[in-house]
């Protein structure tokens, strides 16, 4: 894959495509912008809107897993699913919902288990130091995801009913109506499953009397049920051309159960764990656009309420609460920007931020939590220049105070080289600094937290080739990215001396690779096809203090972070049928920071493997569209995590009707 990007990037068969379009089977393709001074040295990846289609019944996990370099750490079908991000931690990843950071201020991370597809229209991935164009912290980088509106739109209505294994039942419904100056969108959506399947237990076994071989039993995935209800409400306002008020609001409310681990051997009522997620989250944008300029303001609200509980069996007294966890988060977000083209091939962007959160967090069975409210000051320049028809520089500067604090300075200076004046291929690179300053629990976590930790500060390299062409009535883009990024003061949980853990901060941490995708699509008659591949290789290892961190750890790979790992989607339609392949490869992973396979505490390497059949059909103007997936074709047994089993074969039916004036 990593030559056939190469080779692909040295092509010039045709003129640049950025204005380009491609009409496949009633789905609107464009080219991306690979030559803009606005992202000069950045990698930015954008989901393409066929794939958002396909997986609109799905969450944003099983999305960027199966079709991002990002690596999802999934605790299970419906369980916690978190991102290692270019060999990077969980905390190490920002999410962006419409302009507003809502990664946790307590726990500094994303559940992206919570976030259904069918609130999202766009996906944005800003690779590396990409992300500080947005904030600070996403060492690994950052996810972006969006909404829109269609301003020539009068009157649609969806309905989407999905029913799968393992007593699972989707359903959504979207109206959006409209004029030239005034759009609103509403989607409902509710999503629940037992989520009860079985699975071969590796974790335990029996001897054979007759053979004295270890025999595993197949074991239910039990007490794993979810269910998830929300709304997305979009108004949009626009009074005059150049001016536009955005009103969005998001509510969901979550309430699961945590399977146990698969080594549990005790009676299935002898604990019970449950979490509850109530999330809402406000943005109001107000845009000004001017012959040379656009101003933006920018308020936003999120708040998070989180329950868990753990309930032991004790005999003669039944469940008894073990943990009674119970945490409120709330952020505010303020911001104010200006960008000002003083000439088509020179540009200026100023941004001043002020945002405030404000977490508690209380068990009330072990008597300990913590409250604490923390401000962020954020001041940005960023300067944008074009050097006749072939370089791009892009500077930025970012200066931000936390808790009264001044954080390092953050530089970055990016450039674009265009190869050929004539066609779409640059070379771009980069180097930046960054730094992520801890999460609230991190600092005060009752017990463990540990408020003498330093920032994390990270020094990232990247350079990388981009290609893009047109053949007839068929589009290639490639792009091949090599990175380098030290991170010092890296923060990470241990077990401690007092019987819990805590987190510390270790030296050095240098996680190395290459990224390598590929977009091949066209059409052909009425045969319509495409191609979407990528290939990761990572290297992330740590180099710490081994009288601190452990001989056995110093220069081993980071648990939990693949090696290698690609996935490939295929897609072809003739007439109103469709046909899906979904690939996805991940090399062997350790669990443990001497990756000492001997002791069996690693996970094997898999190879995943879905498929669609799709049928489109028009009835007056009501759209028909049905479609069956089929996971995990092979049957085949495997963990993300250890001792969190992942389900084997299963299905989904989805039935849309969707109506348009």
């Amino acid at each position: 894959m990593m030559l056939l990007c190469f080779f692909l990037s040295r092509i010039s068969w045709s003129q640049g495509i950025r204005d380009s379009l491609f009409v496949l089977k009633e789905v609107n393709v464009s080219a991306q912008k690979l030559f803009a001074k606005e992202t000069a040295g950045m990698k930015e990846t954008h989901i393409d809107s066929l794939v958002l289609a396909d997986k609109i019944s799905q969450t944003l996990s099983e999305l960027l897993s199966e079709n991002s370099s990002i690596f999802i750490k999934s605790h299970g079908r419906g369980a916690l699913a978190t991102a290692s991000f270019r060999g990077t931690a969980a905390s190490h990843t920002k999410v962006f919902w419409n302009g507003i950071n809502i990664t946790s201020p307590m726990t500094g991370m994303v559940d992206f288990s919570l976030i259904p597809v069918y609130v999202i229209d766009e996906v944005a991935l800003s690779h590396g130091a990409a992300s500080i164009a947005q904030q600070s912290g996403g060492l690994g980088g950052s996810v972006n995801i969006s909404n829109n509106t269609n301003w020539n739109n009068k009157l649609t209505a969806a309905y989407m009913q999905g029913v799968g294994s393992f007593s699972t039942y989707d359903e959504f419904l979207t109206v959006a109506l409209g004029s030239k100056k005034l759009q609103s969108s509403t989607r409902l959506y509710h999503n629940q499953s037992a989520n009860n399947y079985t699975f071969l237990n590796r974790s335990i076994g029996n001897i054979d009397p007759e053979t004295g071989n270890i025999v595993h039993p197949r074991d239910t995935n039990k007490l794993a049920d979810y269910q998830r209800y929300g709304f997305l409400q979009e108004m949009y306002y626009r009074p005059r051309d150049n001016r536009t008020l955005t009103f969005r609001w998001w509510g969901q409310w979550a309430d699961r159960s945590i399977p146990r681990v698969t080594s549990f051997e005790g009676s299935d009522n002898a604990n019970i764990n449950q979490q509850k997620d109530l999330d809402q989250k406000i943005v109001v944008d107000w845009n000004r656009y001017g012959e040379k300029g656009k101003w933006l303001f920018r308020s936003g609200y999120a708040e998070k309420h989180l329950n868990y509980t753990l309930r032991n069996f004790v005999p003669g007294a039944g469940l008894i609460p073990a943990v009674y966890s119970e945490s409120r988060q709330n952020s505010l977000y303020n911001q104010i920007s200006h960008t000002l083209s003083s000439s088509a091939s020179f540009s200026t962007e100023i941004k001043l931020e002020a945002n405030r959160h404000q977490v508690a967090s209380r068990d009330s069975v072990q008597k300990t939590g913590y409250g604490v409210a923390r401000w962020e000051q954020i001041a940005f320049l960023t300067m944008r220049k074009r050097f006749g028809q072939r370089i791009n520089l892009n500077l930025m500067f970012r200066q931000e105070w936390v808790a009264q604090k001044a954080h390092p300075f953050i530089p970055y200076l990016g450039i674009d080289y265009k190869v050929v004046k004539e066609r779409d291929w640059v070379i771009k690179a980069h180097i930046a600094r960054n730094h992520h300053y801890p999460s609230l629990n991190d600092l005060y976590w009752q017990p463990g937290g540990n408020p003498d930790l330093l920032p994390e500060e990270g020094l990232n390299i990247e350079m990388g080739t981009a290609h893009q062409a047109v053949l007839g009535n068929t589009s290639i883009t490639s792009e091949l990215t090599f990175y380098r990024n030290d991170i010092n003061n890296w923060i990470i949980w241990i077990p401690s001396f007092k019987g819990y853990w805590e987190p510390m901060n270790i030296k050095n941490v240098l996680s190395k690779g290459l990224e390598a995708n590929l977009k091949y699509r066209g059409i052909s008659g009425q045969w319509g096809y495409s191609i979407f591949a990528s290939y990761t290789y990572t290297q992330a290892r740590n180099y710490g203090d081994p009288l601190v961190w452990g001989d056995e750890s110093y220069g081993k790979q980071l648990v939990y972070v693949p090696l290698h790992s690609g996935n490939l989607m295929a897609k072809l339609s003739f007439k109103k049928f469709t046909i899906g392949w979904q690939h996805n490869a991940y090399s062997e992973r350790y669990t443990t920071s001497s990756n000492d396979v001997s002791r069996r505490d690693w996970l094997y390497p898999y190879f995943m493997n879905d498929l669609s059949l799709a049928h489109h059909h028009m009835t007056g103007k009501v759209e028909i569209h049905t479609q069956l997936k089929a996971y995990n074709v092979f049957d085949e047994s495997y963990h993300s995590i250890l001792y969190r089993p992942m389900p084997g074969r299963h299905y989904h039916l989805m039935l849309t009707f969707k109506f348009k004036k």
